[in-house]
């Protein structure tokens, strides 16, 4: 908070300059006197007001605050005080700011809003500061300037609210402008106010132990203070909030609205509670008269519901000044006179008029002896206490009466100055709002204004792009005239040079004929003959020649009318053609500049990528010499399958980064890569280290060094991912080559399972399933020779216990014998698909760590068998405990299910002899359970209960047995606990024992 108070600083006071305005033409030594007066009492109020002391905010000392805002028309001067407290290191003095800071939000002058909103930033710091507190004040405050700042931010958006929020309904009205959308947000925007008024009520009452009568007490106090102004603002935006939603619902359907519903709904049931719990505090019983909400929230589904809604009011009386407390004190007295003369009054009729004059009556009681003396002043004394007793409760009474007779005029004094205050503030609000509909009025014809200019905007680029429409499609039809007429003007050549064609020859025939005409010249004869009709025939040519030429002048002036108007088309549509390849290379330019563009961000995205990947692998590189990481180990197997998974991912790696040189401009997945590569090479380091803790120094050191040569090589290579220079010629080789040693090394640090040849191990399996049914076959023989023994010895009870023990022993027996058949079948199955052209062997061989799995399930059921079948034998003599054979039982149904598992883990789920091999364990487990309850049985027969007759013992005989008892059991539960620990260590070793010999991968959760 040191920070709001320097910021608060920098902000200087602009007290003088309020003054100045206010104080007209005045004296320069009067104003200067005024301001120092007004700051001086501002300065005490607001120090009193916000103090240290784990107290209420005095009412007298708040109001000094408001009034001065009024008076200086804003909080300048609040704000240059409290910019000197320490706010950040008191959370009593900063809940005390926060209520005070309240209360001028909502009573202080409308500039209050205004001068506050620079420190919004201030105050969202101080609350994030306070949050890291999760109890006391600390927590208070954090949420309190939370629901400051949200309340400085809804009067900002909304400024038709005034600070109290006290609006009619045609205001309210007027706030969303007559539009839906603008009520529906308000709505939201109300939701989120009440939120967090909520939330300050309720982790209050939770703050507090309301088992005792906090509210009586100064610290209670100073917590419940500031929900007053809560309780007035949840009372106006419940009402307006219930208003808002009936309007919406009137406007849109209901399923659009079932979100705010559901809200309100919430909301409502919160306040109803808070509303009714606060209303039983006496703290609140004489500062506000607080509402109560509806048993059921309103219908909003039914617009009629409206009418029956009845906006809560809230009341507050103002503070009995001392002397108003002065009749009340005379009035007391009065009533005590009164009472007093009533208390006489009474006594006279009981006791007569006479008695009060001779109480005890002395002058006569000369006759009456000494006992009877003793007797009357004994009841009159039993008189005269009960009327004590009486005066006592009648002066209660009166007590009662005058306190409830202050309390009724403290109220009717709080009602009368809330409507003086009321009347005053409605007085304010219709200045605050002719002032409010000038700047509406004003602010109205500028929206105006600026949607005239935007609309006229939209046009005009309606306009242009309708222009550009036409432009384009008239260049295309330009175009396409153009080569219409290209392909006319090449016809129309074409006849020209047809006719000019015809005009050579015709006058080749003139020529030839004036030769003719020159050669019968020479022949009178035929020169006479002849002349008439080449004459004739001349003048038909030179006819003819004279239309032809006609022709040709014509075609000639059409061809160079089409000429000219070809030149202007072409010169039009040259014109109209650069416009278009102008605008067509300046979008070009555009797109080219975007593409660059996206393939900048997208080369920016990538190296951010690689920054994060590198901090990944790097981080992985520190935690090696972090001394916590020590602790952490893991196996082999693990390690190679980590080691295993990044070699695939580099491969992908490799062939997506080939894509993304081939095409920068997708770089989707290449980014996902990268990130993967980033986790599996950190994950295959630390699981490296962790594998180096569990076994020898050399290896141990060879392998932790190649874990960090692989690290560095993976930050190498990410670093040339990230240079635009050396984006091309990055290779991952090294990294690759890192993976492959660290692969060898973790071959090599692989458990070596059973000290056996693999060739061996398809032998070994049928010899240990053998063994097993051999176990099981001798346990039952020794079963039937323990049972005839016994027949033989044992009569009664315990023949009978004996019969049925054996009984369920041989069914278990004769389970187990199913199972081991089944079990067999099924291996015979597995193998005889899974091999397929390799022998049994040499399939047992390639699935070594199966078959050791098979090893070990038959020699825990063979070695289980016969166990049981000691137990039971030391149990029909007499020797042995019932616990050893249930204990032999359940170790069976272990090692069966182990056996079962082990069988089924190749086998096709389909399979038949699996379906048998599950029927065998279900089998197996129903005998064992047979065990276990003919085993209690026999138990609970053969053990003697004791009478425990305590009838002939007394109280210290009794008392040393429970004493006994009492040791007895406190030594039987301490040697319980210790079997437990010692069992639990047994089990781990042998979990421990077994993962060495079987190869399991001891650490894979880790």
């Amino acid at each position: 908070m040191d920070r709001v108070s320097s910021s608060m600083k920098q902000v200087p006071n602009p007290l003088p300059k309020v003054l100045s305005r206010r104080g007209g033409g005045g004296g320069g030594g009067g104003l200067e006197a005024e301001r120092e007066g007004f700051e001086r009492s501002q300065t005490v109020s607001i120090n009193k007001a916000i103090n240290t002391q784990e107290v209420a905010v005095k009412e007298k000392h708040a109001r000094t605050c408001i009034l001065g805002t009024h008076h200086e028309k804003g909080a300048q001067t609040f704000w240059s005080v409290v910019n000197r407290l320490p706010l950040s290191s008191n959370a009593v003095l900063c809940w005390k700011f926060c209520h005070v800071f309240h209360k001028l939000l909502r009573d202080g002058h409308p500039n209050v809003l205004k001068d506050s909103l620079r420190y919004k930033n201030e105050l969202n710091d101080m609350s994030r500061m306070w949050s890291h507190l999760s109890e006391g004040y600390g927590h208070l405050c954090s949420i309190y300037l939370k629901l400051l700042r949200t309340k400085m931010e809804f009067h900002t958006k909304n400024p038709r609210f005034p600070g109290n929020l006290q609006m009619s309904d045609r205001q309210l009205d007027e706030a969303g402008e007559n539009d839906v959308n603008n009520f529906f947000q308000l709505t939201v925007e109300m939701f989120d106010y009440l939120e967090c008024e909520l939330n300050l009520f309720q982790m209050v009452f939770s703050s507090l132990d309301m088992s005792r009568s906090v509210s009586v007490t100064a610290a209670g106090q100073c917590r419940l203070a500031p929900l007053i102004q809560v309780i007035l603002d949840c009372s106006h935006l419940y009402d307006y909030t219930v208003k808002l939603l009936f309007k919406l619902h009137s406007c849109l359907p209901a399923d659009t609205l079932q979100g705010h519903r559901d809200r309100f709904l919430e909301q409502f049931r919160k306040l109803k509670d808070l509303f009714y719990r606060s209303s039983n505090l006496q703290y609140f019983k004489r500062l506000i008269q607080i509402p109560q909400l509806p048993e059921n929230p309103p219908n909003f589904l039914r617009a009629s519901a409206l009418s029956e809604h009845i906006s809560p009011v809230v009341v507050i009386p103002a503070e009995a000044s001392s002397p108003d407390s002065e009749p009340i004190t005379d009035l007391v007295e009065m009533d005590t006179a009164s009472q007093q003369s009533l208390f006489d009054n009474k006594f006279d009729d009981i006791f007569g008029s006479s008695f009060s004059n001779d109480p005890f009556n002395f002058n006569s009681q000369n006759g009456m002896n000494k006992d009877d003396k003793d007797r009357l002043i004994e009841q009159l004394y039993r008189e005269i206490s009960a009327l004590k007793e009486e005066l006592e409760n009648f002066k209660a009474e009166s007590h009662r009466l005058g306190v409830q007779l202050r309390g009724r005029i403290s109220e009717l004094e709080a009602e009368l100055a809330e409507q003086q205050h009321l009347k005053q503030q409605a007085l304010d609000d219709g200045d605050f709002l002719r002032t409010e509909l000038e700047e509406l009025k004003k602010q109205w014809e500028d929206t105006e204004k600026a949607q005239r200019s935007l609309t006229e905007i939209e046009r005009k680029a309606q306009a242009n792009e309708q222009r550009y429409t036409k432009l384009k499609e008239k260049y295309s039809e330009l175009v396409q005239n153009h080569a219409d007429l290209l392909r006319k003007t090449q016809e129309q050549v074409e006849v020209l040079e047809t006719l000019k064609r015809e005009l050579t020859a015709s006058k080749q025939e003139q020529q030839a004929l004036q030769s003719t005409l020159k050669s019968s010249l020479q022949s009178e004869a035929e020169r006479s003959t002849r002349t008439a009709g080449l004459e004739q025939e001349r003048d038909t040519l030179v006819v003819a020649v004279a239309q032809r030429s006609q022709e040709v002048v014509a075609l000639q002036a059409e061809l160079q009318q089409l000429k000219d108007t070809l030149d202007s088309e072409k010169e039009s549509s040259s014109k109209s053609l650069e416009t278009l390849q102008t605008r067509l290379g300046e979008k070009e330019s555009r797109e080219q500049a975007l593409q660059q563009r996206l393939l900048d961000e997208q080369f920016v995205l990538l190296q951010c990528t690689v920054q994060e990947a590198e901090q990944i692998v790097q981080d992985s590189l520190n935690r090696l010499d972090d001394p916590t990481h020590i602790s952490c180990t893991s196996s082999a197997d693990y390690l190679l399958s980590r080691t295993l998974a990044a070699s695939d991912c580099i491969e992908r790696l490799q062939g997506v980064h080939g894509k993304y040189l081939s095409n920068r401009s997708d770089v989707s997945s290449l980014l996902p890569c990268v990130a993967l590569f980033a986790h599996l090479i950190s994950d295959t380091i630390l699981q490296g280290s962790a594998t180096s803790h569990m076994v020898p120094m050399e290896p141990a050191d060879l392998l932790s060094e190649t874990c960090k040569q692989c690290g560095s090589e993976a930050l190498r290579y990410l670093g040339a991912l990230k240079d635009e220079a050396s984006l091309g010629g990055a290779d991952c080789t090294a990294v690759r080559n890192c993976l492959s040693q660290i692969s060898a090394i973790g071959e090599e640090l692989r458990p070596k399972g059973l000290d056996v040849e693999q060739e061996e191990l398809g032998d070994l399996v049928d010899k240990e399933m053998a063994a097993t049914s051999a176990a099981v076959e001798t346990a039952v023989a020794r079963i039937e020779d323990m049972l005839s023994k016994s027949r033989a010895g044992d009569t009664g009870v315990k023949l009978e216990v004996n019969e049925r023990i054996l009984g369920s022993c041989t069914d278990l027996m004769q389970a187990i014998q199913v199972l081991v058949l089944a079990s067999k079948d099924l291996q015979r199955e597995i193998v005889e698909s899974g091999r397929g052209a390799a022998s049994p062997k040499e399939f047992y061989a390639r699935n070594s760590r199966w078959t050791e799995g098979l090893i070990s399930a038959s020699k825990a059921v063979g070695w289980g068998a016969t166990v049981m079948v000691d137990a039971a034998d030391l149990v029909v003599q007499g020797k042995g405990k019932f616990e050893e054979l249930m204990v032999c039982s359940h170790e069976i149904a272990a090692s069966t299910a182990q056996l079962v598992a082990a069988s089924k883990v190749k086998a096709d789920k389909d399979s038949a002899n699996l379906a048998r091999l599950r029927q065998a364990s279900r089998g197996v487990n129903q005998a064992t359970a047979g065990v276990v309850a003919s085993t209690k049985s026999g138990k609970s027969q053969i053990e003697e209960k004791d009478s425990m007759d305590f009838s002939s013992m007394t109280l210290t005989q009794i008392k040393r047995q429970e004493m006994d008892s009492q040791v007895r059991v406190l030594e039987l539960e301490n040697q319980l606990q210790k079997e437990r620990q010692k069992l639990g260590e047994l089990r781990k070793k042998h979990y421990k024992l077994a993962g060495v010999a079987e190869g399991w991968d001891e650490d894979a959760a880790e």
